[in-house]
Parts: C-alpha cells; structure tokens; sequence
C-alpha cells in the first residue's frame, strides 16, 4: 500500500518537472535570432557592352633612312634614340667624288655657253654679209642651225650640271619626317650603296599611334547592319587601352578604320585604332588590350561579383533580401563581366538587395537582418 502511494508521488512530480521544463526548452531552441548581412540594392541601368581584343601597338609614320648615293660614311650628326625634326641633318658621305663631278658639270656648262657664243656671233657676221648681198642664204641657215645646237649642248650641260649638284647634295643625309630616330645601323667609315636592303636607322612618328585588332568577321557583320560601316552601333565611340603591366592607359582612343578585307585563314578583320601619346609611353611593337564597345543594353543591373554563386550546375544565381527581409535565391542571366562586377539583363528588380556578405550564415527562406554595404562602411569608419 505505502509502495503504491510512493509510486503515485514519484509519477506526479515527474509530469510536473516535464510540464515546467517545457516551456524552457522552447525557449532555448525554438528560433535562432536573425542573422546580419550586407547587402547592395539594385537598380536598373543603361551600359556600354565592350570586347575585349588583343592588338599592337603601330607607328603613325615611319621612314627608313637609306642612301641615295654610294660613298663612306664619314659622321652621323645625331644621337640614337633622339627625337629629330623633319630636314634635319643625319649623315654625311664623303663628298669628294660628287663635288669634282659637280666641277666638271661647271666646266662643260662653261664650253657649251662658250660654243653658243660663238655660234652667235657667226650667225651674226653672215646675216650682215646677206644683207651686203655678200653672202648666201644657206650660209646664214647653217649658222643659224649652228646656233641652235649650241643652244641645245648649254641644255644638257646645265642638265647635267643639275644632276652632279643633285647627287652632291644626296652626300648629307638629312630626315624626311619629324619623329623618334632608332639606332643608327652604320657607323663612321662604313660603306654604302644605293638600293642596299638594310636602312641607316629608322624614324617613326609616335606622337599618335594607331593599335590595330583583330575582330570576327561576324561581329563585323553585325556592326554594319547596325547602319555604322567601320564602327559599333553605339553612341560612346571611346575606346580604352590596357598596357602589357595591366594598367589602363590614361588617354582613351577612336576606332577609325577597318581594313576591307577578311583574312582567309583566321576569318577575321584588322581594325585600326588612333590613340594621342603625348607621354611617348606607347612604343610601336607593344602588345596592348582594347575594351571595344560593342552595343547599348538597357535596364541592367552591375552586380558585385561577390554576390554571385553557382549551383551544382555551373548556373549563376544569388542571394536576395525580399521586402520580409527573407532570403529569395535568384537564377541569373549574366552578360560579361565588368571589372570586379557582372552584368546582368534577368534575375533581378528595381530595388532587389543582393547578400554580398554574411552568405554562410543564411539560407532561401531564412530571415535576416540586411545591413547596406555602404552603412557598413562608415560604422567601420567611425
């Protein structure tokens, strides 16, 4: 009887131990509090869409120094690597050969004006001696015809005269363009020739330079019936340059030609480019990247790659803050990218808060407690 009466005693204070500890468990773990996220709100955008093509750097003009006349270098007049203007004086050939030419021009011109004289004043004896009624009409016609061989050998020798100083003046060597002279390929006492193949040194103007790329056949197609024959169907024409170190050149570019022509083997076409290069920074020969402009897309959004996952299947999707400050996973549809962001065109609305931070603490469905990343900022600044 006591052994029942205890048991009842035992079974009541049981229940009501489990009734009082109920409540407490709940308490514990029915909900975990909100987890803090920073998040960045969207908004849609008008963008310029660019390529990005590989290209070299080319020289605006360029002009090879090269001998128009044979003879021994006897001075260069100018440092290699120098900026030089346009009749400036850069070699000189010994002289001597074309200067005693040039005298024996001079003196053939002397004996031809000699001659002429001479021719002249028998023209003029036998016209007299015609007029007397001395002489005879053919000895005035060979005189005359005399005369005007004269006339004729002071031509060719003032011709020839002009050929000699021509030549004599071909011995200095001065710079048909003004522009950065490279190094110089002969020295004093070398020989040259006329039509040698190598160059004395090579100027090149780089005060503008062009770039030229490579573009597909077919997104040159595309541009032209965008109604443009040479250029993107865009309205921002500036083009932007990345050097070999990954810097962006400071001055921006125009694309200003397309070479007519696709290349059979490759199925793409040349596209000139003309950037200012004020700095000399540019050297012909570089390989550089453009940012092409290609098109203007509307109502897009620039996403900071950080927000941006992929699903077991390489998809793009995000994390995204609703109006309940519940987490929505979005699917997205991704365009290029853009430096440390996507472009994206669907996936998202005006005003959606992407999680850029903060998305291992949260999951599609849990609540959450969004802080903008810019708010974040300056609390971390105070």
């Amino acid at each position: 009887m006591c052994s029942t009466r205890f048991s009842r005693q035992f079974l009541a204070l049981a229940l009501a131990a489990g009734m009082l500890a109920q409540p407490a468990v709940a308490q514990q773990g029915g909900g975990q509090p909100p987890s803090p996220v920073t998040v960045v709100t969207l908004e849609p955008q008008t963008i310029t869409l660019t390529s990005t093509l590989p290209g070299r750097v080319v020289a605006s003009a360029v002009a090879e120094v090269r001998p128009q006349v044979a003879g021994i270098i006897t001075e260069r007049h100018f440092a290699e690597g120098s900026h030089v203007e346009q009749g400036d004086l850069l070699y000189t050939i010994d002289p001597a050969t074309y200067d005693a030419a040039v005298q024996q021009a001079n003196a053939s011109v002397a004996a031809a004006q000699a001659q002429l004289a001479a021719a002249e004043r028998d023209e003029k004896r036998v016209t007299e001696l015609l007029d007397r009624r001395v002489g005879t009409q053919q000895a005035v016609d060979d005189a005359r015809t005399a005369r005007e061989q004269a006339q004729a050998q002071v031509l060719v020798a003032q011709a020839q005269l002009t050929s000699a100083q021509i030549e004599l003046d071909r011995t200095s060597i001065h710079a048909r363009l003004s522009g950065e002279i490279g190094r110089s390929d002969v020295s004093s006492g070398a020989l040259v020739t006329t039509g040698q193949t190598s160059a004395l040194a090579v100027i090149r103007n780089i005060d503008t330079v062009y770039v030229d790329v490579t573009q597909s056949a077919a997104d040159v197609l595309r541009w032209r019936r965008r109604g443009s024959a040479t250029e993107p169907g865009v309205e921002d024409q500036t083009v932007q340059l990345r050097l070999a170190d990954g810097t962006i050149y400071e001055q921006t570019g125009m694309l200003t030609a397309a070479e007519p022509h696709v290349d059979e083997q490759t199925g793409v076409v040349v596209l000139r480019l003309t950037f200012d290069n004020p700095d000399k920074l540019l050297l012909p020969g570089m390989y550089v990247q453009v940012q092409m402009p290609t098109a203007t897309v509307d109502n897009v959004y620039v996403v900071p790659q950080e927000g941006v996952t992929r699903d077991r299947r390489g998809n793009p999707t995000a994390l995204v803050v609703n109006a309940d400050n519940v987490v929505e996973m979005r699917p997205l549809e991704i365009i290029e990218d853009r430096g440390n962001a996507w472009v994206v065109d669907s996936g998202f609305n005006p005003g959606d808060r992407i999680i850029v931070a903060g998305l291992q603490k949260t999951a599609p469905g849990a609540t959450v407690v969004p802080q903008e990343r810019e708010a974040a900022t300056d609390a971390m600044t105070e």
